[in-house]
């Protein structure tokens, strides 16, 4: 008798260092022209989710939920989810609705797509010709097989597959940024703009999720990537999308690559010098213009504060965590100023985060930084424990690790509830590695005036 391979005992998520999977289908869905994003489960999974996403960019956030309950948990959600698209339908007028499967859902089994088929066929019935559906796309996203930036590029992939025809050649190239802040995306549209370079840049929150005061509320904000964009991406003469650690996976660059034949470009996410670098020689070439002088100044002052900073920051140790590819940018503007990360940390798992984290900190680092994917916060701080850490690096989640530490949070990524104005953290670029820097440099200062018996006022 063969024996049994005793399993490891099963050990329970403290406090997780990620968010659900249709909350970041919800945030990529927010950055398209005219949608409503659609959760088909528990009415508590869209409200936790606006929760979160309301008090981190400080804008409204509709959520629309099939709302199912014990009954529909047996005999199946579809009725649901066709009278809540009616109801959507009817009160928003929306363009696209985005619809995200929940844990729910999934685990009763519901077929998403045939119900939405069978829907379609019914409103042609009642409504013939006289009012014409919105597009429905879906997507599976349970938050058992993922993170929220999983959930995120799952979206995105889906929109890309389900509307993306190749229309003839046009003179644009798709921007696939990953989960950004609106103020990134602002950033990146300026660059675009001052290479004289047509974008298409999916999703776009820059105003969506970071809009202008206005008198009247607007059940759907004005902003986001047009539809007619996203139809002819497929005809694009290139597409550049941040990530490394999607490197091996099969993203929405990939799918257009090779649907329609797309020449595809894939690089990390454009945080610190090195990464910029790469994001402007690719912008370069594409365009065959040279970069404009203004950002080859933003580029000389950094390097110049990169000198001017340095003997606050050479050698302090730091812990950083959070989505993995912010991780990973985080990290090589971190090695490059001469800070020493000693433990990079993420709730994700993609499988390339170890290698990502390597291939930007070769050659830069005395030795390499402890790697975890699949961390939680209770993991992070018993590993903590022997690092010794000068500051931490995250979002606001690693508060009560700081606090214990004793050590400054440098705020990063999302969700940020604990100061204002996360959605304007400025990430990528020469301007971005700026704004960390300063933030870094200045936390380190304000550390430093706190534990000293005198409090000095100049340096």
């Amino acid at each position: 008798m063969t024996r049994k391979e005793a399993k490891p005992p099963y050990v329970s998520t403290t406090n997780a260092c990620k968010l659900c999977k249709p909350l970041g289908a919800c945030l990529a869905f927010r950055g398209i022209e005219g949608t409503v994003p659609f959760l088909h489960g528990a009415q508590g999974c869209a409200t936790y989710m606006r929760r979160y996403i309301i008090s981190h960019f400080r804008e409204p956030m509709d959520i629309a939920s099939s709302s199912l309950g014990e009954k529909q948990a047996i005999y199946g959600g579809g009725p649901n989810l066709k009278q809540g698209l009616k109801n959507v339908m009817d009160k928003y007028g929306a363009k696209i609705i985005g619809i995200a499967t929940t844990c729910l859902t999934e685990t009763i089994g519901d077929d998403v797509p045939m119900i939405l088929n069978e829907f379609r066929q019914e409103m042609a019935k009642q409504r013939g010709k006289k009012k014409e559906l919105p597009l429905l796309v879906s997507v599976s996203t349970p938050s058992y097989s993922g993170t929220h930036i999983e959930g995120f590029h799952a979206a995105v992939k889906a929109v890309v597959d389900q509307l993306a025809i190749n229309a003839g050649f046009i003179e644009s190239i798709n921007l696939l940024p990953g989960f950004l802040s609106p103020v990134d995306i602002r950033y990146i549209k300026g660059i675009l703009e001052d290479f004289a370079l047509s974008g298409i840049i999916l999703p776009d929150i820059s105003e969506t999720l970071d809009a202008p005061a206005r008198r009247d509320y607007e059940k759907i904000p004005v902003g986001g990537t047009p539809i007619s964009d996203i139809r002819v991406m497929g005809g694009a003469k290139s597409t550049l999308e941040f990530g490394r650690t999607l490197f091996h996976k099969d993203t929405p660059g990939k799918l257009i690559a090779k649907r329609f034949m797309v020449p595809l470009h894939q690089i990390g996410s454009p945080i610190g010098l090195r990464e910029s670098d790469r994001f402007f020689a690719i912008l370069e070439e594409l365009t065959g213009r040279k970069s404009p002088k203004k950002y080859l100044y933003e580029r000389g002052r950094l390097i110049d504060a990169y000198v001017d900073g340095h003997k606050y920051v050479f050698g302090k140790k730091a812990i950083v965590y959070g989505e993995e590819d912010l991780v990973v940018g985080i990290t090589a503007f971190l090695a490059e100023i001469g800070i020493r990360p000693v433990l990079c940390a993420s709730g994700g798992q993609s499988g390339r985060f170890r290698e990502a984290i390597e291939e930007v900190t070769a050659s830069l680092l005395p030795a390499p930084p402890i790697i975890h994917e699949g961390m939680d916060f209770y993991e992070i701080a018993e590993e903590a424990e022997g690092c010794a850490p000068d500051m931490i690096i995250g979002n606001s989640k690693g508060y009560p690790l700081a606090r214990r530490r004793q050590v400054p949070l440098i705020r990063v990524g999302f969700p940020i509830h604990d100061r204002f104005g996360g959605q304007r953290i400025l990430h990528i670029g020469y301007r971005g590695a700026q704004n960390l820097l300063d933030r870094i440099v200045n936390a380190l200062i304000e550390k430093s005036q706190e534990a000293s018996p005198v409090g000095y006022s100049y340096m």
